[in-house]
């Protein structure tokens, strides 16, 4: 894989991780049962909002390094509805004061970092392609899954914010044969 330009992994970072970040506050804006966050999946996974939170703190874990920074120390702890939505707030607010020329890394510059209790070295391209962005897409499907398993009404449209599907609308399955 080449190494991709600094313009290249702003593009493919910053925009995406604001847009997401977006639809993971509009999600928990649209909670009626704020307690739903606390749903899990199956007993030994994450609940729904520390999926959300672990997908906020990727978002800095990821544009960070590749700025050759420290991450911000905006702590994942706190997975309640005001919690969740203030961090959301204060990460756009990061984001959105990036520009490219902030990326300032050499394409074989190594990018050392923890992947639960793995220590990894990766160079930025493979650090975003192979690594970022599929943690933090990881997390934001898993708390969408543990929120839609919960019995909350979201879906595609939610999960995106690009699909649009009229009110009662729902895919038939054909029953197995």
């Amino acid at each position: 894989m080449s190494a991709m330009t600094n313009d290249a992994l702003f593009q493919s970072t910053v925009p995406v991780f604001r847009h997401y970040i977006e639809r993971i506050n509009a999600i928990i804006v649209s909670l009626g049962d704020k307690t739903v966050l606390a749903a899990q999946l199956v007993p030994d996974t994450f609940t729904a909002g520390e999926h959300f939170a672990s997908a906020q703190g990727y978002s800095l874990r990821t544009v960070f390094p590749l700025m050759d920074r420290e991450v911000p120390d905006l702590s994942t702890e706190d997975t309640d509805m005001s919690s969740l939505l203030q961090r959301g707030r204060e990460i756009q607010e990061i984001l959105s004061a990036l520009a490219p020329s902030n990326f300032c890394l050499k394409p074989d510059q190594p990018i050392h970092h923890r992947a639960g209790q793995a220590d990894l070295v990766q160079d930025a391209t493979l650090f975003v392609t192979l690594y970022a962005l599929p943690n933090f897409f990881f997390h934001v499907t898993m708390g969408y899954a543990t929120l839609r398993a919960a019995g909350v009404p979201v879906g595609k449209a939610d999960f995106d914010g690009q699909h649009f599907y009229p009110d009662g609308f729902r895919f038939d399955v054909p029953e197995p044969s």
